[in-house]
């Protein structure tokens, strides 16, 4: 299955995403993966394929800021959770692929829940990976010093940071190409780590997270909780929790998958993922 690489304008930002398109005509809702930090859409190359070929248009999209899309001045772009969220909904818009299923994983992608939450007609189902859902999760100290006075200027315009961060938090060695292609951004262009710098600043997890928990009282749409229960830096029991709440949350649990689940355990989640669209299209 191949996957392609596209650009798109939004206003005055160009969005980068891949793309697997489907080989059959299935009459189902379009699949669109978000990525956290520091990665961009490459984390998903192995999903995307198995997604697509099960008969889902499968789009993983670069943050602006991160990877192949624009990075502009901050004073272009706030760089806010505001500014991601209405950014994500006019890409969302002008690719009309309204109801989707929306994929998330990491601390970025956080950002996505809050958009399912405040946009549920927008939603047919949503999937989260290893993201942070609670007031009382944290940046790790390794992301927090990104934001940092000076030292963070310093910390991301380093592209090793990308390889620290993805197997840190993987726990995995990825393979050197692989690691060239998530470093390429960085060797391209300081203005991708003056944007990490400004979003970790500005990122406000706490705020986001209480803005979550307060949503699930009033979500209905059906909802996966695929958890690396390995991750070093956010917890698996309360999401385990969550799930025992709400009828319309599953959990399913990857015992030695880590915070980026799908870079190790490609066809697990990709399996899981696929079974979760068609069991709940039927």
């Amino acid at each position: 299955m191949t996957i392609t690489e596209n650009t798109r304008q939004v206003g005055t930002l160009n969005w980068f995403y891949r793309e697997a398109a489907p080989t059959r005509d299935r009459q189902a809702s379009p699949a669109l993966f978000l990525h956290g930090l520091p990665a961009h859409s490459y984390i998903w190359r192995e999903i995307l394929p198995q997604v697509a070929a099960a008969g889902y248009r499968a789009i993983a999209p670069d943050w602006i800021g991160s990877g192949f899309s624009d990075k502009p001045d901050k004073r272009t772009f706030a760089y806010t959770p505001d500014a991601y969220l209405q950014a994500l909904g006019e890409f969302i818009e002008i690719l009309d692929i309204k109801p989707l299923s929306l994929i998330v994983q990491g601390y970025l992608a956080s950002i996505g829940v809050l958009y399912a939450q405040q946009n549920p007609d927008a939603i047919d189902r949503l999937i989260i990976l290893n993201s942070p859902l609670f007031p009382a999760d944290k940046l790790p100290w390794k992301m927090q010093q990104w934001g940092l006075p000076f030292a963070g200027d310093m910390l991301t315009q380093d592209p090793i940071l990308v390889d620290r961060t993805l197997e840190g938090g993987s726990g995995f060695v990825i393979s050197d190409p692989d690691l060239a292609i998530f470093r390429k951004p960085f060797l391209k262009s300081s203005a991708v780590g003056r944007a990490l710098l400004t979003t970790t600043q500005k990122l406000n997890l706490a705020q986001i997270s209480a803005k979550i928990e307060q949503g699930w009282q009033s979500w209905e749409k059906p909802t996966l909780l695929l958890w690396g229960e390995g991750d070093p830096w956010l917890r698996t029991e309360p999401v385990q929790a969550l799930a025992q709440k709400q009828a319309n949350l599953d959990y399913l649990g990857l015992e030695e998958a880590k915070h980026y689940p799908q870079e190790h355990w490609p066809q697990e989640v990709g399996e899981a993922i696929v079974t979760f669209l068609r069991r709940q299209a039927l």
